[in-house]
């Protein structure tokens, strides 16, 4: 396959396009900067040197040649910047692609958020969505776009709260526990947290776009089976960074930790039933101290 990662040095899009190196595929991977360009190509990424937004410098050549595109990118615009994605991205493939090709995959990245608060009820990928955070609440009519596109093999991945790595999320409550000694989180005690590798996730992004066939018009919960204890992890936090406990529960000031806040319990079955996708990765509570010197170490500060 020759595969498009849109947002390809973000902290989902390097270990997507990382695994479709692995699995022998051809992959192109888009960033904005040059510098990051030479990281792609050290990980046997063609690198394209555009604007995301800029759909017209690089879906014309690409399009008539692509088996899939992967929109993983992310910023304080992703609203916008989704929706122009799609609909570049569809127009492209009715004026470039040749009618004998096959159809285009097209993997939208959403978020398990859109399952909104719900502490007593497990839910999965076909649940109805309930109440959302007004952050996110965009992303369930841009789902459906995403798979009903005619033009499109459309397909959606919802990844929950990643860790590994250099923390994603989590690198912000990595670096006050570091620098300040505190430990908080947004909303009220009792909650849960449902979470996935970035690695793991990114197998399931591979599977996707491998098995698209099948997986089109499909919606997947990308996480673990099991969900953890907010608790749990802000005291193993405290503990394994040496910040000054007790944690602390703080009123979400903005949309973000409104959103961040949300607790829902997810039992996800698609991706392991129609997929065969299986996580992998320890969960964050039992390698807690792996995973936080990690961010450590891509900070600079081992």
């Amino acid at each position: 396959m020759r595969v498009l990662i849109l947002g390809a040095t973000g902290f989902i899009g390097l270990p997507v396009a990382q695994a479709f190196v692995r699995a022998g595929h051809i992959v192109y991977g888009q960033t904005r900067s040059a510098a990051k360009a030479k990281q792609l190509a050290a990980e046997e990424i063609i690198p394209v040197v555009a604007d995301t937004q800029d759909t017209a410098s690089y879906l014309p050549p690409l399009i008539p040649k692509l088996d899939a595109i992967i929109d993983a990118v992310g910023g304080t615009d992703i609203r916008t910047l989704s929706e122009t994605l799609l609909s570049a991205t569809a127009d492209a493939v009715k004026t470039y692609r040749s009618p004998t090709a096959s159809k285009l995959v097209y993997i939208y990245t959403s978020g398990t958020w859109v399952h909104g608060e719900n502490r007593d009820e497990a839910v999965s990928d076909g649940s109805a969505l309930g109440a959302m955070a007004e952050l996110i609440s965009w992303r369930p009519a841009l789902e459906q776009r995403v798979i009903s596109n005619p033009n499109l093999n459309g397909i959606v991945i919802r990844p929950s709260l990643l860790y590994g790595r250099s923390g994603s999320i989590l690198s912000l409550f990595f670096r006050k526990a570091h620098t300040e000694g505190k430990v908080e989180w947004p909303g009220t005690p009792g909650g849960r947290l449902a979470l996935i590798h970035c690695d793991d996730l990114a197998e399931l992004y591979v599977l996707a776009a491998e098995k698209a066939a099948i997986a089109r018009g499909q919606i997947f919960d990308g996480t673990n089976d099991i969900n953890e204890s907010t608790d749990a992890f802000l005291q193993r936090l405290v503990e394994i960074s040496g910040a000054k406990g007790p944690y602390q529960y703080t009123t979400p000031t903005n949309l973000f930790e409104k959103a961040l806040s949300t607790t829902s319990i997810l039992r996800p079955y698609l991706g392991r039933a129609l997929l065969g996708w299986r996580p992998r990765k320890a969960g964050l509570l039992d390698h807690l101290d792996i995973y936080y010197k990690a961010w450590q170490a891509s900070e600079g500060l081992l």
